[in-house]
C-alpha cells in the first residue's frame, strides 16, 4: 500500500503505518458463516463474503435484507450470534480487551447520519480520527493537539478536495462536503477497511456521484478495501467493482457489476421479496 501524500504538503496520511497483507494472498476484510438474529427473526443467515485491497464493493438489498447489519457486526457496533470476522489479518473472534480495540482500528465506519461535531472546524473532525494514537492528556482538546496530527489531517483534507475548507465550522459545510470530511477522517485515523452504511442516501444526485466517486478513488488509488451499503444500484454499476445482494439474509449473488443484471435487481427488490428483519 501507498502511502497518501497531500499534493501540498508532502505529508503523508499513512505514516507509522502497519505494512499491509498483500492483497492477492489475503483479503483485508474476510467474513465467515456471519449470522445473527433479532427477537427470533434471522437476520443474516450464514453469510460469507470477502473484500480485498483496491476494491470497492457495493452491498445492495431491500430494507430489512441484512446489509447495515453486516457492516455494524463487522465493526463491533452489533454482537453477531456466530460466524467469524478477520480484519487485516486478526481474527477478531479471538481477541478482547484493548487487542480487539486495537484491531479494530484497522477499520473506519462512514454512516448515513453524519457523526461529525457541527460546531468544530472540518480540520479538528479530522484529527479526531488519529485521537486513539495520543496521550490521554493530549486528546482532551484541539489546543493540545500535536503539529504533526494536524498536518496529516490537512493531507487527508486534502486528498479528498476540502483542504481550502479546513477551518470551517462542519455546521456551514453542505451534505456532500461532510461526508467528504468524514471519510478524511477515516484517512486520519489509518483505517485499512472503510465501510460505508448508506453514505449517499441523504445527498443530492451530484453529491452522491461525488461522494461514490471518491469512495472508487480510495480503493483503487489507496488500495483500501472499501464495502458500501447502497440502495441505488446505477450507483453501484458506475463506481463499484463488484456487487454482493442480499435477500431475507442470504446472499444471493457476489459477482463483478458487469456481471450484474437487471432479472439480478428485480429479484432483490421484487414486492414479493420479504424481509428478514
Amino acid at each position: 500500500m501507498k502511502a497518501r501524500t497531500s499534493h501540498q504538503t508532502g505529508t503523508s496520511c499513512l505514516a507509522e503505518m502497519p505494512a499491509p497483507l498483500d492483497p492477492f494472498d489475503t483479503p483485508l476484510l474476510n467474513v465467515t458463516r456471519l449470522t445473527k438474529q433479532f427477537s427470533g427473526r434471522t437476520v443474516l443467515d450464514g453469510i460469507d463474503f470477502s473484500v480485498r485491497a483496491g476494491e470497492l464493493v457495493a452491498f445492495l438489498g431491500a430494507n430489512g435484507s441484512g446489509k447495515s447489519t453486516t457492516l455494524r457486526c463487522v465493526m463491533g457496533l452489533t454482537e453477531p450470534d456466530g460466524g467469524s470476522i478477520e480484519l487485516s489479518g486478526s481474527d477478531l473472534s479471538g481477541l478482547r480487551g484493548q487487542h480487539l480495540l486495537r484491531a479494530r482500528r484497522h477499520a473506519a465506519m462512514v454512516f448515513q447520519k453524519i457523526h461529525l461535531v457541527p460546531r468544530r472546524s472540518a480540520l479538528e473532525n479530522v484529527c479526531a480520527g488519529g485521537l486513539a494514537r495520543l496521550s490521554a492528556a493530549r486528546s482532551l482538546s484541539p489546543a493540545f493537539f500535536p503539529k504533526g496530527l494536524k498536518e496529516e489531517a490537512m493531507a487527508c483534507l486534502d486528498r479528498v478536495g476540502m483542504a481550502d475548507r479546513a477551518l470551517d465550522r462542519v455546521g456551514r459545510l453542505s451534505g456532500g462536503q461532510q461526508q467528504r470530511v468524514a471519510l478524511a477522517r477515516a484517512l486520519c485515523q489509518r483505517a485499512q477497511v472503510v465501510l460505508a452504511d448508506e453514505p449517499v442516501s441523504a445527498l443530492d444526485p451530484h453529491a452522491a456521484e461525488q461522494v461514490m466517486s471518491l469512495l472508487g478513488d480510495l480503493a483503487h488509488r489507496e488500495n483500501l478495501a472499501v464495502a458500501a451499503v447502497l440502495h441505488q444500484p446505477d450507483l453501484a454499476l458506475r463506481h463499484a467493482d463488484r456487487a454482493i445482494g442480499l435477500l431475507k439474509g442470504k446472499i444471493i449473488f457476489n459477482d463483478a457489476v458487469g456481471n450484474l443484471t437487471s432479472d439480478m435487481q428485480d429479484l432483490l427488490y421484487s414486492p414479493d421479496r420479504g424481509e428478514a428483519a
